[in-house]
Parts: C-alpha cells; sequence; structure tokens
C-alpha cells in the first residue's frame, strides 16, 4: 500500500516521518529525491539551467537561496520548474515502490495536493500543527523572517483543505502525543494491509 504524508511547511512532516522509520516503513521523500535528481540528471540540470540561468547552480550543486528567490516571487516560473522536476520524480517514485516488499510505505510530499497526486496513493495522511508554531518552527530552523516563511505557505493550500481530502491526521503540536498518534496509525495501515 502507498501512502501520501502531506502537511503545510513546519508541520513537522520530518518528525512524523522519523517516527515511521522507527517502525521500520520505508519512506520516500519527494523534496530530497527531487534535489537529487535536480544535481544528477544531465537533462534536468540543462532544463534548469536553461530557465532560471546558469546561477541555478554553484560548482555543481543547486544554489538554492538564488532559485527559491526566483520561483517564491514568480508563480509561473515555480509550476515550469516543478513541470521539469516532478515527472522525473514520479519516474524515481514507480522503481523505489517496485523494490518494496513491507506491507505499506509512506510517499512525502509537501504539495501532494497542490499537484493533484493523491490519486498516487492508497491512503493519504495530513500532519498539522498550529500556524503561529509552523512558521515559528521555519524562522528557526531555515533561519529566516516571517515575511519569507508567508511567501512560502502561499504555494500551500490551508490544512482546512487538506484535512477535508486525507484519509487521516495526525496533529503534530506535542512530540509524545505525535509518536502515540504514529504508532496508532502504525497499527491500523498494518491491519488494513492484510
Amino acid at each position: 500500500m502507498l501512502i501520501g504524508l502531506t502537511g503545510g511547511i513546519g508541520s513537522g512532516k520530518s518528525t512524523v516521518i522519523s517516527f515511521f522509520q522507527e517502525l521500520g516503513v520505508p519512506c520516500y521523500i519527494a523534496d530530497i529525491e527531487a534535489k537529487k535528481i535536480m544535481v544528477s540528471s544531465d537533462i534536468v540540470i540543462s532544463k534548469i539551467k536553461k530557465l532560471l540561468g546558469e546561477e541555478a547552480y554553484i560548482d555543481g550543486n543547486l544554489n538554492r537561496n538564488y532559485i527559491s528567490k526566483q520561483v517564491f516571487k514568480n508563480k509561473a516560473l515555480l509550476q515550469k520548474l516543478n513541470s521539469i522536476v516532478h515527472p522525473e520524480v514520479h519516474q524515481d517514485l514507480k522503481k523505489f515502490a517496485a523494490l518494496q516488499t513491507c506491507p505499506y510505505f509512506l510517499y512525502e510530499s509537501a504539495i501532494l495536493f497542490e499537484n493533484n497526486n493523491q490519486h498516487l496513493c492508497d491512503k493519504v495522511i495530513v500532519v498539522t500543527a498550529d500556524k503561529e508554531e509552523r512558521i515559528q518552527r521555519v524562522m528557526d530552523r531555515d533561519q529566516v523572517d516571517r515575511a519569507a516563511v508567508l511567501a512560502r505557505m502561499q504555494h500551500q493550500w490551508e490544512d482546512e483543505i487538506k484535512i477535508k481530502k486525507a484519509d487521516f491526521v495526525i496533529v503534530n503540536q506535542d512530540k509524545k502525543a505525535c509518536k502515540e498518534q504514529v504508532l496508532a496509525l502504525h497499527q491500523q495501515l498494518l491491519a488494513m494491509s492484510d
């Protein structure tokens, strides 16, 4: 079973993923795999340079600050970048899925619903947290100001919309309570996959 896992920026998806990984659940993290593809695929590199310029890379590595500044203020540019990277990620996900022997595995994508990729999943989990908490987490994690976090949030759906489309919701306000929710959900998913 392929289980989608999504949530807004700063909701604590990485924390939830780590709990599932502790339980031995394989996890495909779209953002990490996308970054690998963006530096390893000559075709993707060429297309990104054509779209954003040579400055998109420094010594073969992604110039993440430059790319972020370009795409988060220009929705059309962000869509073009996604149209280069996302098809490659889907192919990579298919390869990953073909290798799995576990009852279920997770496909984590921050913009699962926004990209209409929920159809790839048997079930979807949404991770949520208080908006102010999420903003503070991202400010602390990425060393950015509030305006930068809010600019990123504009490209994601509100939690209320995601929750309506989800099969399961994990509230990540408190680590201990979050872990308990993951354990309970893990048992539920194992039972569903039998």
